[in-house]
């Protein structure tokens, strides 16, 4: 008889927490417990990847109607019911819910609707005061978005708050550049929002390719989100305090963003002053500016488990932390902070811990795409990470696509590989353009199998499409 309680004791009740669990009971035959202090499901489900995807979907058909009348359809612009969507959308998320604590309870987790922090290397004490052990405990808590350190930060709300928002504001400012703000900023535009974003950098999507990037930024600068690069917030107040009263601004109408969130710190109008000389009142202030792991009053210093110096918990290739009878994955890591990749670092712990093979997660060529709006697809090094790298090619076509430019939309679309001069191999490939999500997964596959750019070449295309543009450039439009 085992002398701890459980063989596993999960921190964590998100996808690659929930993952890791089931298969450890249902597949290794371990006795597992389960402890999450939200809701079932973590970012992706509750408040990340699923929501925003069905809010992309939402916003994707303002421009709809207009399409189709270019392709003869006698249809009137509408208008966006938010509260319509919003409430499909919590149902949609109360299912989901519900279908994670069915996969846990089916295959023998014990699942417990608590906070839980270590005691020691082999116990967890839980909030709702129950103390379990463990043989291996697994630390899966991800990430959460964090505010800017600047005075008055709380007036502005971040990625989380956008999915409990009973009204949508008039106006919105989004502060950031990444993935997480384009994306919001693309989504709230559609949805009828006066979108402005101010980024601090040169240039959005840091660490993407440039070229990519760059047609991003255009087109959602000619969709008309107004976004200023080189720009940050100077300060921050309500509208109607005293300390705005010196700071002249063109006044809103009166904010149409209540509901619940009426009373709620971040609640507009906010009077916000750039380093450009702007001066505006805006109904709601959104920081994207970064996340962290939920590492927090955990006790895992105490216990020498090694942090990052942004509190990340650190962990060796087989997801094991310095103390040997604790791992951790996910987000909580920040390694490759992707859903499908938590999943896989669960897979690989199982199989380490449980079925006797040792399994590093693999953590090179993970496809990936930002639903900004025209999407993009990557997978592989940019063209600059690849430059500095080795001796390159660069085969790049950029048009516009068929069904658009029919309805004489400025829309354009860009697809690119980079490609090694010594070995062949594609090094990289990125798409712009609507279902470039779609696209790059397919791709993914030839460039994790090592496709030589001869391969494309051999490849017929798919005509007439855009994606047959990936397998039809013979030429190098570049080299470095």
């Amino acid at each position: 008889m085992s002398d701890f309680d459980y063989d596993l004791f999960v921190i964590g009740g998100g996808s690659g927490g929930v993952r890791a669990a089931r298969v450890a009971a249902g597949e290794a035959g371990a006795k597992v417990g389960l402890a999450e202090m939200d809701r079932y499901g973590g970012t992706c489900v509750i408040r990340g990847c699923v929501p925003k995807k069905l809010m992309v979907f939402a916003s994707e058909y303002s421009h709809m109607p207009a399409e189709a009348r270019a392709y003869g359809w006698d249809i009137a612009d509408g208008a966006f019911d938010w509260s319509r969507f919003h409430a499909q959308l919590k149902t949609e998320l109360d299912r989901l819910e519900g279908v994670y604590r069915k996969l846990l309870s089916g295959s023998g987790v014990d699942s417990f609707d608590a906070r839980a922090r270590l005691k020691d290397a082999h116990t967890v004490e839980l909030s709702n005061g129950e103390v379990k052990t463990a043989k291996h405990i697994l630390i899966a808590s991800g990430g959460r978005p964090v505010r800017p350190d600047m005075p008055n930060a709380h007036l502005g709300q971040v990625s989380d708050d956008i999915f409990h928002w009973e009204r949508l504001p008039r106006s919105v400012l989004i502060v950031g550049g990444g993935y997480i703000a384009c994306e919001f900023a693309c989504i709230l535009h559609g949805l009828g929002v006066e979108v402005t974003q101010y980024y601090r950098g040169a240039q959005i999507l840091r660490g993407f390719d440039e070229e990519a990037r760059g047609l991003i930024a255009d087109a959602m600068k000619e969709r008309g989100i107004d976004l200023h690069t080189g720009t940050n917030i100077v300060e921050m107040h309500r509208a109607d305090s005293p300390e705005a009263q010196g700071m002249e601004a063109a006044p809103v109408e009166a904010s149409q963003f209540g509901g619940a969130h009426e009373d709620a710190p971040g609640s507009g109008p906010v009077r916000v002053k750039a380093t450009n000389g702007n001066i505006r009142d805006f109904d709601a202030v959104l920081f994207a500016t970064g996340r962290a792991p939920n590492t927090a009053d955990m006790g895992l210093e105490e216990l020498g488990i090694g942090l990052s110096r942004n509190g990340a918990i650190e962990v060796d290739e087989y997801s094991q932390t310095k103390v040997p009878s604790v791992y951790a994955l996910g987000d909580v890591t920040d390694r490759v902070n992707l859903t499908p990749v938590a999943i896989r670092e669960g897979m690989a712990f199982v199989e380490t811990v449980f079925k006797g093979n040792p399994t590093p997660v693999d953590h090179e060529l993970i496809p990936s795409a930002v639903f900004t709006q025209p999407e993009m697809g990557t997978v592989g090094l940019s063209e600059e990470a690849a430059r500095d790298q080795e001796e390159i090619e660069v085969y790049c076509t950029s048009f516009r696509p068929m069904q658009t430019a029919f309805a004489d939309r400025p829309d354009r679309v860009l697809m690119k590989l980079i490609v090694s001069k010594a070995t062949r191999k594609v090094l990289g490939c990125h798409i712009v353009a609507p279902g470039a999500g779609e696209m790059i997964q397919l791709a993914g596959i030839a460039i994790k199998m090592g496709a030589t750019k001869e391969d494309f070449d051999r490849t017929v295309a798919v005509h007439p499409t855009m994606s047959e543009e990936i397998v039809t450039m013979r030429n190098p439009m570049r080299s470095a």
